[in-house]
């Protein structure tokens, strides 16, 4: 199915016979349209969960993370660990997923979504067992970056692959499904890291366990299909069709052949923009992977649709990690141990349980209320919570910048207000884990599907490329330029980027993926969005 490199560039060599005609008005439904299924079926919870495991293993890893740094004693490695060796050990992940994740998008249009999720495990496995068995901090760097490279491709591909095989009117939910199952592999990772933390070389048990879902996951996947929307522009029409079936179990064939005859009408709208846009040149045949490649890369960025959806893409990826939260995720442990609490992992815990809670609170409400309005509501309160933590700070009593923070807050006894720095941070958790935390997952349905792939490469990139850059400068900013200012600078960027998100992004609950080229083809299509009927469906004209 997916052993042909060149399989996904056959182009359909005829237009797709429509059971509408392509120029009539398509208002009708998008949820309740006829034959459409009113729940999920069993088939698509099955790929959903099996999928989303990759979800589990990045959140364990970036859980354990936070527990590992304060669990390794000074000659656990080849020497203690400094302020610039945990940010390296932290970091490192999140480097490499910055490199994977392009790399890993032009793999998953030429190999297949699966494909990638399967090479992902393969290197969860290696990087867990690589960062259990070393002896040095180098070692260590090591294994965290050949996780990173599984990190980049799994966060990629596992929402496209989700997002791919959903009916629109769930889409969202089962897309956060899988930020659920990262947020519960946190949690794992806290309650073991509690466990094993007191136990000599506990902390290699942490990272060595990661590649136990990794195992599962792959044997799971092997019995599991390729997107429908892949297969169709990999000329597996037939197969397609019987995975679109088992999809709309629920519902009718009428909606599983809607459905195929949407993919086959925008892949062949898709090739005749492309045969506008580009020009055959003499030894375009010579690396055909190559012209490919340039071909989409011009798709991307000079089809103003396309352009406009890998803006708003990236500006979600990049704001959800320059907020400050996972330099909250990987140094929460290392936060509370500085504020006096006894158990700081245990602590800690409480980010993650309030973070995998209210994850489910969005997955039980992003189809409903929508992607825009949970986003714009969910920044505020992320706001007062950064507020609240940089004025506990201050009352902590540690807004010098002359002193070192480190130093102050380890010679501080226990104050009322680390207690208020807890709660600060959970109020803040609580807001991201509804809004920017699962609403910049759903980046797959901003692009159509020549694209797809590599839009959503580029926004993972900017995720993981922000991710590198808190998780390298947290430390030093707390150090340096004190707590009350970091947070009063994360606060500030969530301000900027509430402005952002009420100008460009629009509300995509309910569109299907078919659709996302009308609304964004001559704009940001934010009044388009917000001015629907009460069940419109945008589509190409």
């Amino acid at each position: 199915m997916a052993g042909d490199d060149f399989a996904a560039e056959a182009p359909l060599m005829q237009e797709p016979e429509s059971p509408r005609d392509s120029t009539e008005d398509r208002s009708s439904s998008f949820i309740s349209e006829e034959g459409q299924p009113t729940s999920p079926s069993a088939f698509i919870w099955v790929l959903s969960v099996a999928a989303g495991i990759s979800g589990i293993l990045f959140g364990y890893d970036t859980g354990v993370i936070s527990s590992t740094l304060v669990s390794i004693r000074p000659t656990d490695l080849s020497h203690p660990l400094s302020t610039l060796d945990k940010s390296l050990i932290t970091s490192s992940t999140s480097l490499f997923a910055l490199i994977a994740s392009p790399l890993a998008s032009v793999l998953a249009d030429r190999r297949g979504r699966k494909y990638v999720v399967l090479a992902a495990d393969v290197l969860f496995v290696i990087g867990a067992l690589w960062q259990a068995f070393t002896g040095s901090v180098t070692g260590l760097i090591l294994g965290r970056s050949i996780v990173g490279l599984a990190v980049g491709g799994a966060s990629l591909v596992v929402p496209m692959y989700i997002s791919e095989l959903s009916p629109s009117a769930f889409r969202g939910m089962l897309v956060t499904l899988s930020i659920l199952f990262i947020t519960g592999g946190q949690v794992v990772a806290y309650i073991l890291g509690y466990v094993l933390a007191q136990k000599a070389h506990g902390w290699r048990w942490m990272v060595g366990l990661g590649a136990t879902p990794a195992v599962f996951q792959f044997g799971l996947l092997l019995m599991l299909p390729e997107t429908p929307r892949w297969l169709v522009k990999a000329g597996h029409e037939n197969v397609a069709r019987d995975v679109l079936r088992k999809v709309y179990a629920s519902g009718t064939n009428m909606a599983a052949e809607r459905v195929l005859q949407d993919i086959k009408r925008e892949i062949f709208e898709e090739e005749a923009t492309s045969k506008l846009v580009h020009s055959s040149k003499p030894g375009d045949d010579l690396w055909p992977w190559l012209t490919h490649f340039q071909h989409h890369m011009t798709e991307l960025l000079y089809v103003g649709g396309n352009r406009r959806g890998l803006v708003i893409a990236c500006f979600l990826q990049g704001f959800q990690q320059l907020c400050g939260f996972n330099s909250i995720m990987y140094f929460s442990a290392t936060i509370f141990s500085l504020l006096g609490f006894t158990s700081p992992i245990l602590t800690s815990l409480s980010v993650a349980v309030t973070n995998f809670v209210c994850t489910l609170v969005a997955l039980l409400i992003i189809d409903r209320v929508g992607r825009r309005a949970i986003l714009l509501r969910s920044i505020p309160v992320m706001i007062a919570g950064l507020v609240l933590c940089s004025i506990s700070y201050h009352f902590l009593g540690f807004p010098s910048k002359e002193v070192n923070m480190l130093e102050q807050i380890q010679s501080a006894s226990y104050s009322p207000w680390a207690t208020s720095v807890v709660v600060s941070l959970l109020i803040f958790v609580c807001g991201y884990a509804i809004g920017p935390g699962n609403i910049a997952w759903q980046q797959s349905e901003l692009f159509p599907l020549s694209v797809r792939s590599l839009g959503s490469g580029f926004a993972t990139a900017t995720n993981w490329g922000c991710n590198f850059v808190v998780g390298l400068t947290f430390l030093p900013l707390m150090e340096y330029f004190t707590p009350v200012w970091t947070f009063s600078l994360y606060a500030l960027v969530c301000l900027v980027g509430w402005v952002l998100a009420w100008k460009i992004y629009p509300e995509t609950k309910g569109l299907g993926l078919e659709d996302m080229r009308g609304l964004l083809r001559d704009g940001w299509g934010v009044e388009a969005s917000l001015d629907r009927p009460t069940s419109p469906r945008l589509r190409r004209s």
